[in-house]
């Protein structure tokens, strides 16, 4: 677990600014979360799966339970915690999202759908990773 906050200290000083930083950090924490849920059981089906302008982080099966899973991570210092950082805005967004994957993916018509939030936030000397199942 101390991956992602060795992680973030090793590139928090990166030279090729602060976009690509946090785009490489929230790559590693969707990376964690991935590991997390298949440790869990959950079976990966996409990753960064887009859908007009939106993106799904992570499309697992869950049994007969088709899961949008939102990663959010945040490092330490944050005023929010990675979980609070969720707006509803962006709820919306991915619930349209997974409506355009589904009609264009004809064997994942009919499924349930759960959506998920992992959030992972490095703080201290740990990290820590929330599993929200059904959050939204």
């Amino acid at each position: 677990m101390d991956a992602l906050r060795h992680w973030w200290r090793r590139h928090e000083a990166a030279d090729d600014g602060p976009q690509a930083h946090r785009r490489r950090f929230g790559q590693e924490a969707e990376a964690l979360a991935l590991a997390h849920l298949e440790r869990a059981g959950l079976t990966p089906l996409r990753r960064n799966a887009r859908a007009g302008r939106g993106e799904i982080d992570l499309i697992l099966r869950d049994g007969d339970t088709l899961v949008f899973v939102e990663v959010r991570a945040r490092g330490g210092g944050a005023l929010v915690s990675a979980a609070e950082s969720l707006s509803p805005r962006k709820c919306a967004k991915v619930r349209e999202t997974a409506e355009r994957l589904i009609a264009a993916q004809p064997a994942w018509q009919g499924l349930y759908c759960r959506f998920d939030v992992v959030a992972v936030t490095a703080r201290g000397d740990h990290n820590h990773i929330d599993w929200l199942a059904d959050a939204f």
